[in-house]
């Protein structure tokens, strides 16, 4: 399955190691907040919190490579590529370090590997519900088993399921101006394996990676709980299981946070994991004008990169 490599219904085309990444900027200053999606999601899907950042600062969505409107390439990756292939990004479409990282699931793996390679291009972090390489150890024992479940082999969508997708999708992200809603369901619908190619490497390679890459650096830090129930976890958990893991996954991320001297944990106590940011742009805004004032009131916001390319 290919990805679609035409227009992005907003943004503009770079290349960067000769491939086409798709990139929408808004607003202006520093430092940038930079939206790293979770596996299979593209950043038009956090729209509406980039708005409410680029109120604030220069505002940045992208498709890293292999999804979204960015070109194929073979996946999965290691998070390494993925924090050099945005680097590169940024400097090519000229948005200056330093910045915030918003790591939603997968992609706060990758903010956290862009972190531990280039500590001084960041401001800040902000990991929306994010995975770790620790994960087993704060879940019930059954969560090994659950697991393999629900990485068994998953057949072809039929034409009935994806057009139920398609109505959910459509209510989902029914505020989305209708330009860029119609081509983000389809996207979507068309690459829907993206989030499952993406995320096949988790045990084999990047937690691994993870933890041989070192501390995080002394940035300001903020880890956000989504406590909803995990609509796919529901078909193979039950309600029982599904509080247990979220207790664990609680406590995951309060230890993340407390494991640098400027972290925060938070919680959203109705959020489901895949789409946090659809209803509570409000919370995720804020955090994020927390993150951009700390590093304006410690002039590391200025946007001027100084670091050697």
């Amino acid at each position: 399955m290919t990805c679609e490599t035409g227009r992005p219904p907003l943004g503009r085309h770079h290349e960067v190691g000769g491939r086409k990444l798709a990139v929408y900027r808004s607003g202006e200053g520093g430092p940038a907040v930079v939206f790293l999606p979770g596996a299979g999601l593209v950043g038009l899907e956090f729209l509406n919190v980039h708005e409410r950042a680029a109120e604030l600062t220069t505002s940045v969505l992208y498709d890293r490579g292999g999804t979204g409107w960015s070109e194929a390439v073979e996946l999965p990756r290691s998070a390494e590529e993925v924090a050099t292939e945005l680097r590169d990004l940024l400097r090519t479409a000229e948005i200056p370090a330093p910045y915030v990282l918003a790591g939603h699931s997968l992609g706060a793996f990758y903010a956290r590997r862009y972190a531990q390679l280039f500590p001084g291009e960041v401001a800040g972090l902000l990991l929306l519900d994010p995975g770790h390489e620790d994960i087993f150890d704060y879940l019930p024992a059954e969560a090994a088993e659950l697991n393999e479940e629900m990485s068994s082999d998953i057949p072809e969508l039929t034409a009935e399921q994806l057009e139920q997708s398609r109505t959910a999708l459509a209510e989902l992200y029914a505020e989305w101006p209708r330009a860029v809603l119609e081509p983000l369901i389809e996207n979507r619908l068309a690459l829907w394996r993206t989030g499952l190619t993406e995320t096949a490497n988790f045990e084999s390679e990047l937690y691994g990676e993870l933890r041989a890459g070192g501390a995080l650096p002394d940035v300001p830090l903020i880890v956000f709980t989504a406590m909803g129930r995990n609509p796919y976890w529901a078909q193979f958990a039950s309600e029982e299981l599904d509080q247990k893991l979220h207790e664990g996954l609680h406590a995951m991320h309060a230890a993340m946070a407390a494991s640098v001297p400027r972290g925060e944990h938070r919680t959203l106590d109705d959020a489901p994991h895949q789409y946090l940011q659809v209803k509570h742009a409000d919370a995720l805004a804020e955090a994020i004008g927390d993150l951009v004032g700390n590093s304006r009131r410690r002039g590391t916001g200025a946007g001027i990169d100084n670091l050697e390319v």
